[in-house]
């Protein structure tokens, strides 16, 4: 059985452990230091871990035997379970890794212009008959594809949800665009996989009928995660206009002098809050830059 060659190795228990632990530890801090992690994103965090090892454990064996399964895996871990956990990180969460001088670059994974073409890229080359059948047949070159499954989900994800820094031309058009992008690199492969005749994973040992669910299952996830995501960029888009116009209002109405660009920047940043403080402070005093979000740090 091909299963016991890619069975759950402990080792990959260790970076979900490592990263649960250091996690609690900064949400605790920063809790000390009256700047909370939202308990809602402290939730999305640990899911995540939770999502991914319960996928690693329960699905390993069946994995090895079974393209269908092996898709469903690295769906729930690269997909749904990187999801979970950009969106429990914040600015305060990340500083002290992105202070160290060798991590510093990770700042880049807010642009998409690198964070979608390093997902896409590892998405197709793992997808290659050599490289995935090798994945089947080693655990350890298995464990890297995890490792860098997660690590390129975490990527795709962080320019629409994560706290880093993206380019100010990064609006909600734009996040349209990357979403429909995204969902397209994975529509191709399905249909690959779904309409090819030809077995191009003949180390599970199953006809095509296998290779064909795989494609379709990972068509049909990407569909409702398509339409998910589209709900949730219109309800943004529909919350940020409103957001604006009453900052507009409010402005007017307390004689402040703020451009609409500069209410734009602050809300598109998630600063609307300290706008709107500023405004009924009488006075605006600080400056949202032009050229990107807020610094990672705030």
């Amino acid at each position: 059985m091909l299963a016991a060659a890619i069975s759950f190795a402990p080792l990959q228990l260790a970076p979900a452990t490592l990263a649960g632990i250091l996690y609690a530890v900064r949400a605790h801090r920063l809790g000390q230091s009256g700047r909370p992690v939202p308990g809602w994103r402290q939730a999305s965090f640990f899911s995540g871990l939770v999502l991914i090892v319960l996928a690693l454990t329960t699905l390993g064996d069946l994995a090895g035997d079974s393209f269908a399964w092996h898709m469903t895996e690295h769906l729930l871990i690269g997909d749904f379970g990187t999801l979970l956990l950009v969106l429990g990180l914040t600015g305060p969460v990340l500083a002290p890794v992105l202070r160290i001088r060798w991590l510093a670059p990770l700042r880049a994974l807010g642009h998409p212009g690198i964070a979608l073409p390093l997902w896409a890229i590892d998405l197709y080359l793992w997808h290659l008959p050599v490289l995935h059948q090798a994945a089947v047949r080693h655990a350890d070159v298995h464990a890297l594809q995890h490792m860098l499954f997660i690590t390129c989900g975490i990527a795709m994800w962080m320019p629409l949800f994560g706290p880093l820094p993206t380019p100010q031309w990064f609006g909600n058009l734009a996040r349209l665009v990357y979403i429909v992008i995204v969902r397209l690199l994975g529509a191709v492969l399905g249909n690959v996989l779904v309409f090819d005749s030809a077995v191009l994973y003949p180390v599970y040992g199953e006809p095509v009928s296998d290779q064909s669910a795989a494609g379709a299952i990972m068509m049909v996830e990407s569909s409702l995660l398509t339409l998910g995501l589209f709900c949730w960029l219109f309800l943004k888009a529909m919350r940020e206009a409103e957001e604006r116009q009453e900052l507009i209002e409010l402005a007017a109405a307390r004689g402040v002098p703020v451009t609409d660009e500069r209410v734009a920047r602050a809300v598109a940043a998630g600063r609307g809050d300290d706008l709107r403080r500023r405004i009924e402070a009488g006075g605006l005093t600080a400056t949202v830059p032009a050229g990107t979000t807020p610094p990672w740090e705030s």
